[in-house]
């Protein structure tokens, strides 16, 4: 395999990724995409705005490449978690649009440097902060693709909607009375144990 096949197959599981948490948001109410839905308060236009100071910092500020707008919930003064959620102040537009200006950047980075390249992760310990553009991009398609995960569980618990994208659900077949019996199901061998 090249590097060229390889970026393209790491560039291909980030942006389904990618594609996926703004997915999750179509046709949500504000309070929807912003209300926390566990006791952690996970919720999903947090779940965006985290995932592009991930990219920032992974595929930005790692290789020095620092992205051209400040992201204030990542500074030195910024409150715990202010990356998890939007504040009132934050619509959804700046979420998404911000999120896809990342993409863009983090994308020419992988486009520019080998993947062998040895960049320095600024948050990790001295003596350990090193690791090449292919660690980096495996860690940051980890990081998207198991936050889009939590965006499945948020979304299906607010709506019902389910899948990797519209038209692409990867569900077994079967109507609302089928998945109401096979939740029966699981619920019935659950209580034997």
């Amino acid at each position: 395999m090249t590097s060229t096949d390889a970026k393209a197959d790491l560039h291909f599981y980030l942006q389904s990724a990618r594609d996926a948490l703004l997915w999750k948001l179509d046709g949500l109410s504000e309070y929807d995409i912003r209300r926390p839905l566990t006791p952690t308060g996970t919720n999903l236009l947090g779940l965006v705005k985290h995932a592009a100071g991930v990219e920032v910092g992974y595929l930005g500020d790692t290789f020095g490449r620092p992205f051209a707008e400040v992201l204030p919930w990542l500074g030195a003064d910024a409150g715990t978690n202010a990356d998890m959620w939007a504040t009132a102040e934050e619509s959804r537009e700046d979420v998404t649009g911000l999120y896809r200006r990342v993409w863009a950047h983090a994308d020419a980075t992988v486009e520019a440097l080998p993947l062998d390249t040895v960049g320095r992760v600024p948050w990790w310990p001295e003596g350990r902060d090193e690791a090449t553009l292919h660690h980096v991009v495996v860690r940051v398609v980890a990081d998207t693709q198991r936050h889009a995960g939590h965006a499945d569980i948020l979304r299906e618990l607010l709506d019902g909607a389910v899948g990797m994208s519209q038209g692409n659900d990867s569900m077994a077949p079967g109507d609302d009375a089928w998945w109401a019996a096979y939740r029966d199901r699981l619920e019935h061998a659950a209580r034997k144990v």
